[in-house]
């Protein structure tokens, strides 16, 4: 008796064959991928022996000592320990190398390597391939095509728009002040950034502070508040006879206007201890604590140290800024670090950047950080909150984990005349 081509013993032997052979294919893949796997993390240790890094586990890398936020806290360890710059191992065969050497940084910033892909793609259904995301000849004419737009005397219009948005900040704040409770500021201080961007950028007329009610209890971060400080001299606030906090009715010396547009249009680039006082704030928080570049071409250090082409380099400005090599008690706020002629002023990046691609806003940034304290500390004295110090964690920009919670008294107001606005 024959037996039919159809049986299910037949089928059910075809099919196991088929798995077997599909099974013994997945394998040997499997296999060549470890292989690969392996010979290139080879490859990068033997790249990267030139520089030494703290243990890592051969899978999972530096991750492990990474956990609870405890970045920015390894950053500084390994900055106090390795010179210069340190891999980061991600996991297998992913690693970074951070620098932190302002020599190293100029390196790598006076190149036109391309910016790390996999770090900002997933921006780019957000914000469009612009000047963040571009690179190569398209950038360049972008660029080439802003830089007009960014021109000092173009701002200058700019800062009574600036003013207003910081002034209905203000009158927010006011209005809170009976609630006796410490104000987390983030999202007033991001409304406040956006109004004035809407207005500037967009010619919008209304305001989006107004339009769009802030929640105080929403958490999030910006550099951490901090007063302008004790000044050294008589324009602590930047204005022309402007005497320090706590000698505001000093004899001989004109009373300051509440909020003095004209003087603000006038004098921006004659505000040295607030300048000093932001630049410091801005060294000690970075808003943008690293920028990823893929080395196109192999790199050669100052100090003879080499990287081959494909290695990621992460320029860790936060790193750089808390640095003792380059700056004496980095934990410190010590705004005279900034003073004209200071040693140290060319090591700070701020959250600018430097080289060919640094931020095309910074004049634009500058003047609204002018703004907006000169104007705050005019009519607030600003108190952290002891409960809820400020966390800083790093993201893509840096944020805080518990938000910024500030405590505000109210300055008696030297001019009630708001039309000066």
């Amino acid at each position: 008796m024959s037996v039919s081509v159809l049986s299910p013993s037949r089928l059910l032997g075809g099919v196991s064959g088929i798995l077997q052979v599909a099974s013994l294919l997945i394998l040997l893949l499997l296999l060549i991928k470890a292989a690969q796997l392996y010979l290139h993390r080879q490859w990068l240790l033997k790249a990267l022996q030139q520089f030494p890094c703290p243990p890592s586990h051969w899978f999972f890398g530096h991750f492990q000592k990474f956990q609870q936020d405890q970045e920015l806290q390894r950053i500084r360890k390994w900055v106090e320990t390795f010179p210069s710059a340190c891999p980061l191992w991600l996991w297998g065969g992913k690693v970074r190398v951070l620098l932190y050497d302002p020599d190293y940084m100029k390196v790598i910033l006076g190149r036109s390597d391309p910016k790390s892909h996999g770090s900002y793609r997933f921006l780019a259904p957000w914000i469009g391939y612009g000047l963040l995301l571009l690179n190569g000849q398209t950038w360049f004419q972008h660029r080439r095509m802003l830089t007009p737009a960014f021109h000092y005397d173009i701002l200058k219009p700019y800062v009574a728009l600036m003013a207003d948005s910081v002034r209905v900040m203000l009158d927010k704040w006011e209005k809170l002040l009976d609630q006796d409770s410490p104000l987390e500021v983030f999202q007033h201080v991001s409304l406040m950034t956006l109004d004035t961007i809407m207005k500037c950028a967009f010619s919008h007329q209304g305001s989006i502070q107004v339009d769009r009610p802030s929640d105080p209890t929403e958490e999030g971060s910006t550099t951490e508040g901090r007063g302008a400080g004790e000044g050294q001299e008589e324009e602590a606030l930047g204005f022309p006879g402007h005497p320090p906090r706590g000698q505001r009715e000093a004899p001989g010396l004109p009373r300051p206007c509440c909020s003095g547009c004209a003087c603000f249009r006038n004098h921006l680039d004659q505000m040295p201890y607030t300048t000093m006082c932001i630049k410091e704030a801005l060294r000690l928080y970075p808003p943008v604590p690293s920028i990823g570049r893929e080395l196109s071409t192999p790199v050669t250090f100052p100090d003879g140290r080499s990287l081959p082409k494909g290695i990621m380099v992460m320029l860790s400005i936060y790193g750089l800024h808390h640095n003792p090599k380059v700056w004496p008690n980095p934990e410190v706020f010590d705004p005279s670090r900034f003073a004209p002629g200071s040693a140290q002023h060319s090591h700070a990046f701020l959250p600018f950047s430097g080289g060919s691609r640094n931020c095309i806003g910074k004049q634009f940034a500058m003047n609204e950080l002018k703004v907006a304290t000169a104007l705050t500390l005019l009519r607030f004295e600003l108190l952290p909150d002891p409960t809820r110090i400020p966390i800083p964690m790093a993201r893509l920009v840096l944020k805080s984990k518990n938000g910024i919670h500030l405590r505000l008294r109210r300055l008696p107001n030297p001019c009630e005349d708001k039309d000066q606005l």
